[in-house]
């Protein structure tokens, strides 16, 4: 025997049946109407939903080169547990995240080595008198915010980040609605026609970034973006000379998901605004595949 087929309403997902006095599937629940070959369209298009697939190839990192480390030396600050990378001339400062005071002794070891550096481009004085602009004229901030010996404590702190690069084919499929009202004499009509969208294409992303700090937060590093990769060169340790390097704790297995993430928002963003001319636009099922 074989299995009958049941089709389900685009809009309420109940059970529709084929009405023979107007030759078309009509919903008992919704009263929405559909035509045969309509429906046996978005019924083939169901069928093709496989899903999304967003895994990743990590590429191999560079390996420190023998004495490129010498100078450098690393704290682990015994009041919140986050990792600082000095240079040798560093010898006492305060940690960046919670302002306790640490020594620098231990030397340098482990962990890839970066590949690029955005070099800093405002020294300390430069930051200092931005920092004064920014809180000038703000007469409910805390007088210790202001205080000359904290901005007096600015540092420049390099954050590690991972870059994901990928390369999506991309299928979204959309419930869109058109709605148009008229009257007469005794009422008032709403007519509703629905619509099943499809949008197919290709979409790159090059140097999405996730940084691999947990001390930092996320929402504050993504509040800075965009950052301009055209400044990036060749990492160099001399780049980390008078300044501080936050040693990354969260390695490129663990950043995927917010990769994902922000691949998967921007893709639908990026595609959703294709779809125009309508009353109303849901997507139903997002497949992404990098």
């Amino acid at each position: 025997m074989s299995e009958l087929q049941e089709y389900k309403c685009p809009n309420c997902g109940g059970a529709i049946n084929f009405d023979s006095s107007i030759q078309k599937m009509k919903c008992p629940y919704c009263d929405s109407e559909f035509e045969m070959e309509g429906l046996k369209n978005y019924d083939d298009e169901l069928k093709n939903d496989t899903g999304s697939n967003m895994t990743w190839d990590v590429e191999p990192g560079g390996e420190w080169q023998s004495g490129e480390t010498e100078g450098m030396r690393i704290y682990t600050c015994k009041s919140c547990g986050g990792e600082i990378i000095g240079d040798e001339n560093t010898g006492a400062t305060s940690c960046p995240y919670c302002d306790n005071p640490v020594v620098m002794t231990g030397q340098f070891s482990g962990n890839l080595r970066p590949d690029y550096v955005i070099p800093f481009k405002l020294d300390k004085k430069a930051a200092k008198e931005a920092l004064k602009r920014h809180v000038q004229g703000k007469r409910l901030l805390p007088k210790v915010f202001k205080d000359e010996n904290r901005i007096e404590e600015i540092k420049g702190v390099y954050v590690p980040f991972w870059l994901f690069d990928s390369e999506a084919d991309v299928h979204i499929r959309y419930k869109a609605a058109k709605t148009r009202f008229w009257s007469d004499a005794k009422y008032d009509y709403t007519e509703t026609s629905y619509y099943s969208v499809i949008r197919d294409g290709s979409i790159a992303f090059n140097h999405v970034p996730v940084d691999g700090s947990s001390k930092m937060a996320d929402d504050l590093m993504q509040s800075i973006e965009p950052y301009d990769f055209s400044e990036a060169v060749d990492f160099q340790t001399a780049y980390l000379a008078g300044y501080l390097a936050d040693k990354y704790d969260i390695d490129a297995q663990q950043s995927i998901h917010a990769a994902n993430e922000r691949i998967r928002k921007s893709t639908e963003e990026h595609f959703a605004a294709t779809v125009t001319g309508y009353s109303s636009v849901v997507a139903e099922s997002s497949n992404i595949n990098l």
